[in-house]
């Protein structure tokens, strides 16, 4: 018996100036929930496996950019498709004031040059539709992105998205 084939899954990044999903009601007011993913270059999976080591060395640092980056939670994922290509998937939640990804220091440096050596430009924009979390940590959630809600303000879900996963 042989193995089923299965078509090549395409990849089709979203536009550049994309500005994001609308937030479903769930997502506190001032923040962004998203869900990026990204094809890696055929036979780069070491490679990833080699950013993500990277990353976790450098852990303390990566920590440090979290605050500037107006980010509550990253969080990166590998899989394997059904046809066998590697993709990886980013989480991020983050306030909608954050400027993503800023390069002026060694480690985002770094990070950024993996992206370039390990998956194709650009990502895949998943839509979101629903956030749940207990109170207590949607405060501290609120409190880590800077959202307006948690720093008083009224601001609606929804915006654009300033932030970008590195690559």
């Amino acid at each position: 018996m042989t193995s089923p084939t299965y078509p090549s899954l395409p990849f089709v990044p979203s536009a550049p100036d994309f500005s994001g999903w609308p937030m479903p009601a769930s997502v506190p007011a001032g923040m962004r929930m998203e869900l990026s993913r990204a094809r890696l270059l055929d036979s780069r999976e070491s490679l990833f496996d080699d950013w993500m080591a990277m990353l976790h060395s450098r852990y303390d640092e990566c920590l440090a950019t979290l605050g500037r980056e107006l980010m509550a939670l990253e969080a990166t994922f590998l899989n394997q498709e059904a046809d066998g290509s590697w993709w990886m998937y980013h989480f991020q939640l983050m306030g909608d004031a954050s400027p993503g990804l800023v390069p002026d220091n060694p480690l985002d440096q770094a990070h950024l040059e993996y992206g370039k050596k390990t998956k194709l430009p650009g990502w895949e924009e998943l839509q979101p539709r629903f956030f749940l979390c207990p109170p207590e940590v949607r405060a501290a959630v609120e409190g880590a992105a800077g959202s307006e809600r948690a720093a008083g303000g009224g601001a609606t879900a929804g915006g654009a998205s300033a932030a970008a996963p590195a690559g």
